[in-house]
């Protein structure tokens, strides 16, 4: 039986620890995809706001340029 995902709630607040911390992990499996493709001179693809993105490396590197 599969539940509705609510988008709203946030997964760090719950109470089971491989939930809460699974938060984490998907941060550092973004970050690593992002090295990756940075390294590789590829682009990653993603959602925003229910829209598929494809961002290219050179997007990547600028991006990771003014967070720095």
């Amino acid at each position: 039986m599969s539940r509705a995902i609510n988008p709203d709630k946030d997964i760090r607040n719950s109470t089971d620890p491989d939930i809460s911390g699974s938060y984490n992990a998907m941060q550092r499996a973004g970050k690593a995809a992002i090295d990756l493709a940075i390294q590789t001179n590829t682009a990653i693809v993603t959602s925003i706001n229910g829209k598929v993105v494809r961002i290219p490396a050179s997007e990547l590197i600028k991006q990771r340029q003014l967070s720095a």
